[in-house]
């Protein structure tokens, strides 16, 4: 089972986004509005993967994948981000990000982004998950 947390107060506007995820019956997607909730999950649960929204209010996206490196580098880290992709890969350059989704990310962008995740991961043992 992965463990996938979508870090954003924009619940409506992921919608899409967070079924494309979902569409994996092996995906757990948790869906967390603050940052300070956020960290708390990265530290405690450790999730195989965390999407940080850019528009968090009060918080730079690249800044908040900083932290979230810093508290657990084995934590891969996606970002929904407005930047051209040329731009996010400059200012996210040794973040060791897995991937910029588009502002408005649909389910297509999910399902795409877990066979990455899976790429990356290999097999992933069901007791590798906290709920």
């Amino acid at each position: 089972m992965l463990h996938i947390a979508l870090i954003s107060v924009r619940r409506e506007m992921l919608r899409p986004l967070a079924e494309g995820l979902s569409r994996d019956p092996e995906v757990f997607v948790e869906q967390i509005p603050s940052v300070e909730e956020a960290m708390t999950v990265v530290r405690t649960r450790c999730p195989h993967l965390v999407i940080v929204d850019s528009e968090l209010p009060g918080t730079d996206s690249l800044d908040l994948v900083k932290e979230i490196v810093k508290a657990n580098p084995m934590v891969n880290t996606a970002v929904v981000s407005t930047l051209s992709e040329a731009e996010f890969h400059e200012k996210s350059e040794g973040l060791g990000v897995l991937g910029r989704l588009p502002g408005e990310p649909d389910q297509k962008d999910g399902e795409l982004l877990v066979q990455k995740l899976r790429g990356i991961l290999g097999p992933v043992s069901p007791k590798n998950i906290a709920k």
